[in-house]
């Protein structure tokens, strides 16, 4: 029965590996694990990020166009049932779309405001995990470099001691390599994500401001005009009234401010 302390033994750890693992001992194991979980970590974020990140999509200038020439002219039903697979799975659609929405029903624009800055946040959430993960490997690794530094060291010593001061370079050399082994291990482990957790940080922030705007453009509509858009049922009865020239009631967002942060 081979020894569990072994790594040699199982079939992953062979070639290249083996001799990495021999070298640095467990802190080496530990630091291939953490590179195996940050890679697998990073090629999931990379993938839902194409398919779950909230984007600004043509479509969906093209609407916030229309809205800012003529808010009656969208109708957040419609572009439900208009729109595509990218869309639907686009979670800043279904922000405007309800914002819209929102809008058309004459919700209060406080509410309105509430509501839009916790679906932004649920909008992110998904990827903050992921990218926590990635920050603290890249935390970790020189950590545990310095841990087999130090756990290299201590054998160094410890030969030394057992000859009472006489160990030779080559009884030495052993304990040394092992802590400078795993120091560079651990460098080369801890940059790249570090590297990796910036980029991706730089990429929600934009994400974050993609979506501030675009909520800033759909409700200052209301603001800058002082009304709300009609449904179709305000706009039938506007056409029966006929001479009457009433119009539907006007709507102001409740407040001067401004949304400038939607999830913050």
């Amino acid at each position: 029965m081979s020894d569990p302390a072994d790594f040699s033994s199982f079939p992953f750890f062979q070639g290249p590996l083996a001799q990495l693992v021999d070298t640095g001992g467990p802190v080496m194991v530990v630091l291939l694990a953490l590179a195996v979980v940050g890679t697998v970590t990073f090629f999931y974020l990379m993938l839902s990020g194409t398919l779950y990140a909230p984007r600004l999509s043509r479509q969906l200038k093209h609407t916030l166009r229309r809205w800012e020439d003529n808010p009656n002219s969208v109708d957040p039903r419609h572009l439900r049932q208009r729109v595509g697979f990218r869309d639907r799975m686009n979670p800043l659609f279904h922000l405007v779309t309800d914002t819209i929405e929102a809008r058309w029903k004459r919700i209060d624009g406080h509410q309105i405001r509430e509501t839009a800055a916790r679906d932004a946040q649920h909008a992110l959430e998904p990827f903050e995990a992921p990218l926590k993960i990635i920050e603290v490997i890249a935390a970790l690794a020189p950590l545990l470099g310095l841990l087999g530094t130090v756990m290299g060291m201590m054998e160094a010593f410890s030969a030394m001691a057992a000859t009472e001061g006489r160990a030779n370079a080559t009884q030495l050399s052993g304990g040394i390599y092992e802590a400078l082994t795993t120091t560079a291990a651990g460098l080369v482990v801890a940059i790249p994500f570090a590297a990796l957790a910036a980029w991706i940080e730089f990429r929600l922030r934009r994400i974050h401001k993609t979506i501030n705007s675009t909520l800033v453009t759909v409700l200052s509509v209301g603001e800058n005009t002082g009304s709300q858009p009609e449904d179709s049922a305000q706009i039938g009865e506007r056409d029966n009234a006929g001479s009457s020239g009433e119009q539907a009631d006007g709507y102001d967002i409740t407040g001067k401010q401004r949304f400038a942060h939607a999830t913050g």
